[in-house]
């Protein structure tokens, strides 16, 4: 097979894969702009109550700021213990620090379902049940994870010399940290925090055991809309999230091709 051919074929698969991913989640704009009262395909009538009844909605209102709440704080939390766990393991390596790191990954293996009955047991005792600080600490331990594998994969192509150098001149271990090695895995950090916090927006499992009337997030809402009523609502909130997504894409995209354009001018 010849080269461009198959990068081709390569292409047109990657494509069929994207589509196969993206256009069930695209059916949620249709049914958004149905003028009924339950989940269907408008027929040639178009309406937008329920975006209306979304933005206009104290409950909904309240379950996106109670996301973006537990979503924020997870990320910093996250990415905070995750970096330092990376840089640690970084420099200690051995086999018992690759042991610890199997264990830190273990959240990632174990069913989310094993994980939920594990925090509701540990959280009803101190209290923490149906709290903020319950499901951030819950949801922390879930992403940080992911923030290690991230920095990891960072910190594997970062040069020791560099913090050789800066030892030499005499900086402590918190300057080189901060103005060594933090920049220098800045994307893989930034990268972290963005999956934990799309891990904590969109987590239900963990969520539906340890929260009941106190915090009451966007996926729990999504998921009683859809178990008890069918509420058209839910859709529209799907649409929102899936707007917000592209639009974050955009963003990142004219920044990084704005990168790229500028960083062979300042070489």
């Amino acid at each position: 097979m010849k080269p461009g051919l198959f990068a081709h074929l390569t292409r047109v698969g990657a494509w069929i894969a994207l589509l196969f991913l993206v256009l069930p989640a695209l059916i949620s704009i249709p049914v958004s702009l149905t003028p009924k009262r339950f989940l269907s395909m408008p027929e040639g009538t178009y309406s937008l109550r329920h975006f209306q009844n979304l933005f206009t909605s104290p409950d909904w209102l309240s379950s996106f700021a109670q996301s973006g709440i537990i979503a924020t704080s997870t990320a910093l939390l996250a990415s905070t213990l995750g970096t330092l766990c990376a840089i640690g393991l970084w420099r200690v390596t051995s086999r018992f620090s690759e042991m610890v790191r199997a264990f830190l990954l273990l959240p990632l293996i174990i069913p989310q379902i094993i994980s939920a009955m594990v925090f509701y047991r540990l959280l009803v005792p101190i209290g923490l049940i149906d709290s903020y600080l319950g499901l951030i600490l819950a949801h922390t331990i879930l992403a940080t994870p992911m923030v290690l594998i991230t920095v990891s994969a960072s910190l594997a192509n970062f040069d020791p010399k560099l913090e050789q150098a800066s030892r030499n001149l005499g900086a402590s271990n918190w300057t080189t940290m901060r103005r060594v090695i933090l920049p220098s895995i800045k994307p893989g950090v930034i990268a972290g925090a963005l999956f934990a916090f799309i891990l904590s927006w969109d987590e239900i499992v963990v969520t539906l055991f340890i929260s009941k009337f106190n915090v009451y997030t966007l996926p729990r809402r999504m998921w009683n809309g859809i178990r008890e009523n069918t509420d058209p609502t839910v859709a529209a909130a799907a649409v929102v999230l899936i707007a917000i997504t592209l639009l974050a894409f955009v963003i990142y995209a004219l920044v990084a091709r704005r990168r790229a354009q500028t960083s062979p001018s300042e070489e």
